[in-house]
C-alpha cells in the first residue's frame, strides 16, 4: 500500500496498524535548530488518547511518544534540538484485543473500509481495521506537535461545534472552556446537553456524527500558491484524509452560496497604525489560495462511527449474506477525538507551506507587512 506520506518540504510518513506492536511517523524536512521537549509533544497526544471519558472508546493506551532520531539533547537533559535530519517517533500499542474481531475476519462491516480494502488489495487487516483505523491518527498528532514549532507565532486551536443535530451557540464561544469538558466544547451551556444525548447514544450501542472547527491564528500572509498549490486546497485535502471525515469547508464554506456579493466580499481599510485590515473574514483567511494574514478557519464533518452493536446486513468474502454486530471498544462519537487530529493536520499544512514560501520568495518581503 503506497500513499503513506504527505507534504512537500515538511513531509510526514506514518506507519503501523491498530493492532500491531507499535505505530509512528517520520517527519522529514524539519528545519534544524527547533527546540522542544517530550512533555510538549505528550500534551498534544494526551488530548487525543483513548479512555479519557465515558464518551470515547475505553481502549487504554498511554500513547507515550519515543523520539528515536533527528534530535540532539540540550545541556538541560530535557530539551531536544532538531538536527535537520528525519525525526522518527514511535508509539507502542499496549491494549489491543484482536480476539474481539475474530468473528468478522471474513465479514465486511457496513460503513467500514473492509470491503474496499479487500477488493483493492486482496487482503485486509481485520483486527480493528489496520491502517484504516483511527488509531493511525495518533502518529499525525505527534507530527503536528513538531509542525507547530516550524512557524513562529502560529497558534492552531480546534473545538467541537456540533454533535448530531445539537449545535453550539456561537455567542457563547469561550476558548477557556474547551479543555474543561470531555467534548472540547467552547459553549458551556451545550456540555450538559451533549452529556445526556451521548449517554443515550452510548447505552443503545449506536453512534453519532459531529462537526469540528479549526482556527489557525498567526498565519503569515502570503502562504500558498495559485492554481495547484493553494493553501486551502492542501488543508482540505489533509483534513479529508482523516478517518471518517465526509466533508470539509473553509471560511463560510457552503453557507457562501446563500450570500450576495456584497455580503460575501471581505472589505478592507487602512488601520490607524498604517496596516491593512479586513472588516470581515468570510473567506476564512485565504484568497486565491494564498493566506491573507487573517485567521485561517476550517470545518470538517465526521460521520457516525461505523462499529455499532446494532445488527446490520452485509456479506462475507465468500459472497454469502450475513447479519453482524461489531464487538470491541469503539467511540460513540469519533468526532470528539477528531479535534486534536484536525489541529495537527492544519498545523502540518501550514508548516509545509511556510517552508515552501520561504524557499521560493525568501523569509519575508515588503508585501508581507500586515
Amino acid at each position: 500500500m503506497s500513499h503513506n506520506t504527505f507534504g512537500h518540504l515538511f513531509r510526514v510518513t506514518t506507519w503501523g496498524e491498530s493492532h500491531g506492536p507499535a505505530l509512528g511517523c517520520v517527519v522529514d524536512g524539519c528545519p534544524p535548530g527547533l527546540r522542544f521537549t517530550s512533555a510538549e509533544i505528550q500534551a498534544w497526544m494526551d488530548k487525543r488518547k483513548p479512555g479519557k471519558s465515558r464518551f470515547v472508546t475505553q481502549r487504554r493506551e498511554e500513547d507515550f511518544v519515543k523520539v528515536l532520531s533527528g534530535v540532539m539533547m540540550d545541556e538541560d537533559g530535557e530539551t531536544m534540538i532538531s538536527t535537520g535530519t528525519p525525526i522518527s517517533m514511535l508509539i507502542e500499542n499496549t491494549d489491543q484485543r484482536s480476539k474481539d474481531y475474530g468473528e468478522i475476519a471474513r465479514q465486511y462491516r457496513p460503513g467500514h473500509a473492509d470491503y474496499t480494502y479487500d477488493l483493492k488489495y486482496g487482503i485486509r487487516d481485520y483486527r480493528g481495521g489496520g491502517r484504516s483505523s483511527a488509531r493511525e491518527t495518533a502518529a499525525r498528532v505527534a507530527a503536528g506537535a513538531i509542525a507547530r514549532k516550524v512557524v513562529p507565532g502560529l497558534n492552531v486551536r480546534a473545538a467541537l461545534i456540533q454533535i448530531g443535530k445539537h449545535k453550539i451557540n456561537r455567542a457563547n464561544w469561550d476558548w477557556d472552556q474547551v479543555d474543561q469538558n470531555p467534548f472540547f466544547c467552547p459553549d458551556p451551556e451545550m456540555v450538559p446537553v451533549w452529556e445526556e444525548y451521548l449517554d443515550g447514544i452510548r447505552k443503545s450501542g449506536s453512534s453519532i456524527g459531529a462537526v469540528v472547527e479549526v482556527i489557525a491564528e498567526g498565519v503569515p500572509a502570503g502562504l500558498g500558491a495559485p492554481i495547484y498549490g493553494k493553501l486551502d486546497q492542501d488543508i482540505t485535502g489533509l483534513l479529508m484524509s482523516i478517518n471518517a471525515v465526509k466533508g470539509v469547508e473553509i471560511g463560510d464554506g457552503f453557507a457562501s452560496a446563500e450570500l450576495s456579493g456584497e455580503e460575501n466580499a471581505d472589505q478592507m481599510r487602512m488601520g490607524n497604525d498604517g496596516k491593512r485590515i479586513f472588516l470581515s473574514n468570510h473567506a476564512g483567511g485565504i484568497l486565491g489560495g494564498i493566506s491573507t494574514g487573517e485567521p485561517v478557519i476550517a470545518r470538517f464533518a465526521i460521520k457516525p462511527t461505523s462499529s455499532i452493536l446494532t445488527e446490520r446486513q452485509s456479506i462475507d468474502a465468500d459472497g454469502h449474506n450475513v447479519d453482524l454486530r461489531t464487538k470491541g471498544r469503539h467511540d460513540p462519537c469519533v468526532g470528539i477525538r477528531g479535534v486534536p487530529v484536525g489541529e495537527a493536520m492544519v498545523a502540518c499544512a501550514i508548516a509545509d507551506h511556510y517552508l515552501r514560501d520561504r524557499a521560493q520568495t525568501g523569509q519575508s518581503h515588503p508585501g508581507r507587512v500586515f
